[in-house]
């Protein structure tokens, strides 16, 4: 069985975010980068199958060359190969080009299932998994939180508005990966070691036969605006407090 793992590398979510100087992009000095926290689920039920199913897992990772650092974080936690589509332009284009990309790598592999993350925490658009499986001639399953394999048959729970949607399709298949799933293990450090020595192949798009070129461009990006003072409510006492806040509600707030 063959099984790829597309991730993302992003901002650490500690990190403080700053609009560059052309205004429709992130200024990524000091940024710490760290791999996808829903792809990390997705590496991990990947690696469940290498286990039970003998599979060999494959990572795939796109955008400039510091995403080696996450493709080998990857291999540390166990996985087998990586495929890094190097290219500066790559990060923060538009995901239906970003799919493409990676369709255009990942097709040759002929995957079993390819996994990847329901979203990235950066971008929130959780569009590439859905057109990935358009490209790839797949079905796709998304926001997976229990998997099972029967055969050629992949069985999937979905949580929908309280509910759980069970859902049956024959592989291949593209699965998006949400947390509940499974909970990924920390790379340990003959891991680490061993990961220097994986193979990982670095690809251009002129390699693949493809291009960056998107749907959707970001043309602008705003910070919210800031937030108002907060307001102290003192009193006496906790009744004096309490008649102040309810007073500062109804007077200031206008809220009650």
């Amino acid at each position: 069985m063959n099984i790829v793992v597309c991730i993302k590398q992003v901002p650490d979510t500690e990190t403080a975010i700053k609009i560059a100087a052309d205004g429709k992009s992130i200024s990524t000095d000091d940024i710490k980068w760290v791999m996808n926290p829903y792809d990390e689920f997705a590496v991990e039920e990947a690696l469940r199958f290498q286990k039970e199913q003998k599979a060999t897992v494959t990572v795939v990772g796109a955008g400039p060359k510091r995403v080696t650092e996450a493709l080998r974080t990857a291999l540390a936690m166990g996985a087998d190969k990586a495929v890094l589509i190097e290219d500066d332009g790559l990060y923060g284009a538009d995901p239906i080009a970003i799919a493409k990309i990676l369709a255009a790598a990942i097709k040759d592999l002929t995957p079993d299932i390819v996994f990847l993350g329901q979203r990235a925490i950066d971008d929130d658009a959780g569009v590439v998994g859905a057109a990935l499986a358009e490209f790839l001639g797949m079905p796709q399953l998304s926001v997976v939180t229990k998997l099972s394999l029967d055969g050629d048959k992949v069985t999937v729970n979905r949580p929908v508005e309280g509910q759980t949607l069970v859902i049956e399709s024959p592989l291949p298949a593209v699965i998006t990966c949400q947390k509940g799933l499974n909970e990924p293990r920390y790379a340990s450090l003959p891991g680490i070691m061993k990961a220097k020595k994986k193979p990982l192949d670095t690809k251009k798009l002129a390699d693949l036969g493809a291009s960056a070129t998107g749907f959707a461009e970001v043309v602008a990006i705003t910070p919210p605006p800031e937030r108002a003072a907060g307001v102290t409510i003192s009193g006496d006492d906790p009744a004096q407090m309490a008649l102040n806040l309810a007073k500062a509600l109804r007077e200031q707030a206008k809220i009650i």
